[in-house]
Formats: structure tokens, sequence, C-alpha cells
């Protein structure tokens, strides 16, 4: 179980957007959040960019930045929430990227290895995570994991 009614009351009660950037979840974050009703009144979009190259030419992440850190990082992921937040316009921004299997998706990660970043206020919360799970137990734990972190920085 989650807090997500809970987390898009406190958006809407300080008057906050949240956005999501969401490769590995492939949109389970929005999807989570807009099941709630009136959640339009936070939320305002997600850009999944899952194949690399989306991540550079919809969001303007270098390409040897993401070649320099690798796709699934900490470094890739904040960057992914900082440059999704002013493109989406919002306040908070979310970002997900990982390696959420069942097959290694780059050498030099894990199964498991995941990294998400929540941007707000000229702040940049990591998250990183390595969890043995199926696919879909990982997706829902990163959102899940999401949503109480934003609710404690917000």
């Amino acid at each position: 179980m989650n807090n997500v009614n809970e987390l898009i009351n406190a958006l809407v009660e300080r008057n906050l957007t949240i956005g999501s950037v969401e490769s590995f979840t492939g949109g389970l974050f929005a999807k989570t959040l807009t099941d709630v009703s009136g959640s339009s009144k936070a939320f305002r979009g997600c850009i999944v960019p899952y194949a690399t190259d989306l991540k550079t030419s919809l969001l303007g992440v270098p390409a040897e930045f993401i070649e320099k850190h690798g796709v699934v990082s900490y470094e890739v992921a904040q960057q992914l929430a900082i440059k999704g937040q002013k493109v989406l316009g919002v306040d908070v921004c979310v970002a997900f990227t990982g390696n959420a299997g069942p097959s290694v998706c780059q050498e030099d990660t894990n199964v498991g290895e995941l990294y998400m970043a929540i941007a707000y206020k000229g702040q940049v919360w990591p998250i990183p995570l390595n969890l043995q799970m199926t696919r879909d137990k990982l997706r829902q734990y990163a959102v899940d994991t999401v949503i109480d972190a934003v609710l404690g920085i917000i």
C-alpha cells in the first residue's frame, strides 16, 4: 500500500505541481498518481524516455554525460529530474532510471540496481536502491519509495 492519496492532498494543499521522468518504471508513477481522483490539481505530466537516445533528444542530457556515467546511475537520474522539472514546468520532478530485469541492460549494472532522484526548490535528493525482486515488484517498490520520499521532502 502506498501513500499516493496523502501525496496528492499534500501537493494540492501546498499549491505544488509534480511531474515525472520515468525510464524503467515506464510511466507507473504517473499512472499511480492519476489513478487518484483530483490528481490533475497537482500532476502535470510525465515523460517516458525509455530509450537512452530520448534522454538526450527530449530532455537535453548530453550523450557524452550518459556515456561517462552510465544510463543507470545517480548522475543521470539527477539530470533527468532537473531537466524534467524545467521541461514539465513543475515544482517537484521525480526521475527513475535503473535495471528492473530480467536481463542486464548494460554491462556494468546488475538487475535490481535502481536510481531515483527528486528535484525540488533547487535541490536534488538521491534514492539509490539495489534489490532482488521480480520486475513488477521492483517497479512498484520504487514508485512507493519515491511517493514516501516526496511526502517527506515537501
